[in-house]
């Protein structure tokens, strides 16, 4: 069933592509280069808010905020079922990948955590391996030659705060994709708006919760990072996850994960031209290896498709 929401009902005053192909085209687009720059945003972000609670809020909010429009235009109501999907798959979106990578960017640079986010496809392969789909040597080549990429970027760097980050962020890597696999496959709200306000706001929520359990609380308040904080809340999670929702509609959950492809190359500028983050030689070499897996798995997967 085609969901009641599509791009060209949230006008927002502008004229947005009519066509399927352009639709695709604008929201990869939001999710390349807004998800890009939310490295750059949580670095700051977290100089005075603690990693779980950073995630939990900024998406608990923006759920909410999403959850009151979408209310306003009388979507059809979801089933306890759909509510119950939509919290399944919000809480691996958004509460433990989220707040896992916010957690490693502790002692993790934001050029070295987006490419370890990169491996999500990666990921998606072994999954849907694990799920029975038949897949290619080729594609297990792409695998190993992401780990590998993985090994070489830690060259060099045996820190415990650095390993530990890394694998902190491969968590978060993991349960992306965990729920990109599960948001094709489950019943969801029918209207794309409902259904993102839901996943975000339920999964925020859920880290909010165990932030606070945790013992997490506000530190000094600051300009900047609470700019920081808005800009991850309205940009980086109300516009893009809308973005992103309708990718994993209407593409499948590689192809919507692509971002991944393209985030790497953003965050490592931003955080080089910014933060004046080091970009040796090792960064390169393992950024290069990692997205020729990526690409490669991209390649396999539209083969696959024919």
């Amino acid at each position: 069933m085609t969901p009641r929401f599509s791009l060209p009902n949230l006008r927002f005053r502008l004229r947005l592509p009519q066509s399927r192909s352009g639709q695709i085209a604008l929201a990869l687009a939001v999710v390349y280069l807004v998800w890009g720059s939310t490295y750059l945003a949580v670095h700051v972000a977290l100089e005075s808010f603690p990693p779980l609670l950073l995630s939990g809020l900024r998406n608990l909010f923006a759920g909410i905020g999403l959850f009151v429009l979408a209310v306003r235009r009388r979507p059809s109501m979801p089933t306890l079922l759909e509510v119950r999907n939509a919290g399944i798959v919000g809480t691996m979106l958004v509460g433990l990948s989220s707040g896992l990578l916010a957690l490693g960017m502790r002692s993790v640079g934001t050029g070295t955590a987006a490419v370890m986010v990169a491996t999500v496809p990666l990921f998606a392969t072994v999954i849907a391996a694990v799920a029975g789909r038949q897949i290619a040597k080729g594609e297990w080549v792409a695998v190993g030659l992401g780990l590998f990429g993985i090994v070489v970027l830690n060259h060099g760097d045996a820190s415990p705060s650095s390993t530990l980050g890394t694998i902190v962020i491969l968590g978060g890597a993991l349960f992306w994709a965990g729920g990109a696999h599960l948001a094709g496959r489950l019943a969801l709200p029918s209207d794309l708006f409902l259904s993102t306000a839901l996943q975000i706001g339920l999964g925020g929520a859920m880290s909010t919760i165990v932030a606070w359990v945790v013992g997490e609380r506000l530190l000094a308040i600051e300009f900047w990072p609470v700019v920081s904080f808005l800009y991850l809340m309205l940009v980086g999670t109300m516009l893009a996850y809308i973005a992103y929702g309708f990718l994993i509609r209407h593409t499948s959950p590689i192809i919507a994960s692509s971002c991944m492809y393209v985030n790497p190359v953003v965050a490592v500028a931003l955080g080089a031209l910014i933060l004046g983050e080091p970009v040796t030689r090792w960064t390169v070499i393992a950024t290069c290896v990692i997205l020729a897996s990526v690409a490669l798995s991209f390649w396999f997967d539209r083969r696959k498709a024919g």
